[in-house]
C-alpha cells in the first residue's frame, strides 16, 4: 500500500508520519518539499505529484488554520481549505484511491445545547469555517472514496497551540483571563493520527465505511477549564509559574472580541465513529496530561 501525506510538518501531519509508517510505503510532503510538489496552492503541481506517485491513499493534513487571519485573507483560506481538497478528491477518484481529510467544529454555529451529529445542519460563523465546509462538500460531490474527520481544539507536543500559549503566558504574567463560555473537547494530534491509522486498516476490507465522522477526545470543558487543568498539572510537575491556577480569571467571549466569531458549543457527537470502527475514545484529560508530561519533562 502506498500512502501520500500532505502537510507533514503540521501538528496532525507530524503525528501521522509516525502512525501511518507501519501501514505501507509512506511519502510525506510539506509545502516546501523539493522532489515532489506538496504546495496545495499549486494545483497543477499537486496533480502531477499524484499522477507520478499514484498512491492508494491520499492523506490531507494541510490546511489554512489561521482562524482570525482568514477574515482578511479569504482567498487564501478558500484556496487551501476548499479548492485544494477538490483537486485532491478529483485525482483520488481518477486513481481509485482513498482520500483522508480533516475538518472542524467551526462548520457549526454553536447555538445547539447538544453535541453535534454529522447529520446536523451546518452554519459556519467565520471565513475559516465556511472554507472548511466548502472543502467537505467538494470531497463529497467528487464521488471518491473518503474519510472526513471533523475534530476540534487540536493540540500536540509539536507545533503551536493553546497548551504552549498558556504555559508561556503563565510564566510572563501574574494575571490571566480566559474565556469560559465556549465549550469543546481538547483533542490531541496523536489521537487523531492513531485513529486515522486504525480506520485505514479497515477501509480496504470495508469500503462501505466511506463517509464523514466526528473525531474528538471524550468529555468536554471550556477554554478556562482547559487552561486551569494545564496549570494545575504544570504546578504538580514543579514547572515554574508566575501565576497560580487559582488566580486564573474566567471571562465571557464578549470581553475578548476577535476578528472571527467562535461557536459557543463545539462539542461533537462521536458515536458514529466509535460504533463503525469499534473504538473507545479516551478523555480529553488523558491526552492533555500525557502531552504536558512530554513537554515539561524535556
Amino acid at each position: 500500500m502506498k500512502i501520500l501525506l500532505f502537510g507533514k510538518n503540521g501538528q496532525v501531519g507530524w503525528e501521522l508520519q509516525r502512525s501511518l509508517a507501519p501501514l505501507g510505503e509512506l511519502i510525506a510532503l510539506s509545502s516546501s518539499s523539493e522532489e515532489f510538489c506538496g504546495d496545495l496552492t499549486d494545483f497543477a503541481g499537486i496533480q502531477q505529484t499524484l499522477r507520478l506517485i499514484s498512491p492508494d491513499i491520499i492523506v490531507n493534513a494541510a490546511a489554512y488554520t489561521a482562524v482570525d487571519k482568514a477574515e482578511s485573507e479569504p482567498e487564501r483560506a478558500y484556496t487551501l481549505n476548499a479548492q485544494a481538497p477538490a483537486v485532491l478528491a478529483q485525482e483520488a477518484k481518477r486513481l481509485n484511491a482513498w482520500l483522508i481529510h480533516y475538518s472542524t467544529d467551526y462548520v457549526f454555529n454553536g447555538h445547539s445545547s447538544q453535541p453535534y451529529l454529522e447529520t446536523d445542519d451546518c452554519d459556519p460563523l467565520s471565513v475559516y469555517g465556511k472554507s472548511k465546509l466548502e472543502g467537505e462538500k467538494n470531497i463529497l460531490t467528487s464521488g471518491c472514496s473518503h474519510l472526513i474527520f471533523r475534530t476540534s481544539w487540536v493540540y500536540a507536543a509539536h507545533g503551536n497551540n493553546f497548551i504552549k500559549t498558556i504555559l508561556r503566558l503563565a510564566q510572563q504574567r501574574d494575571k490571566l483571563t480566559i474565556v469560559d463560555d465556549q465549550v469543546g473537547s481538547p483533542t490531541g494530534a496523536e489521537l487523531i493520527a492513531d485513529i486515522t491509522a486504525h480506520a485505514l486498516r479497515m477501509v480496504k476490507q470495508k469500503p462501505e465505511v466511506s463517509g464523514l465522522y466526528h473525531l474528538t477526545a471524550g468529555g468536554s470543558t471550556s477554554w478556562y477549564g482547559f487552561a486551569k487543568f494545564i496549570l494545575e498539572n504544570a504546578e504538580r510537575m514543579n514547572y515554574q509559574l508566575k501565576i497560580q491556577p487559582a488566580a486564573l480569571q474566567p471571562i465571557p467571549s464578549s470581553d475578548f472580541p476577535l476578528p472571527a466569531k467562535r461557536p459557543f458549543n463545539s462539542r461533537l457527537n462521536t458515536e458514529k465513529l466509535t460504533k463503525t470502527f469499534g473504538l473507545i475514545l479516551p478523555s480529553w484529560q488523558t491526552g492533555t496530561a500525557r502531552t504536558l508530561t512530554e513537554l515539561l519533562s524535556e
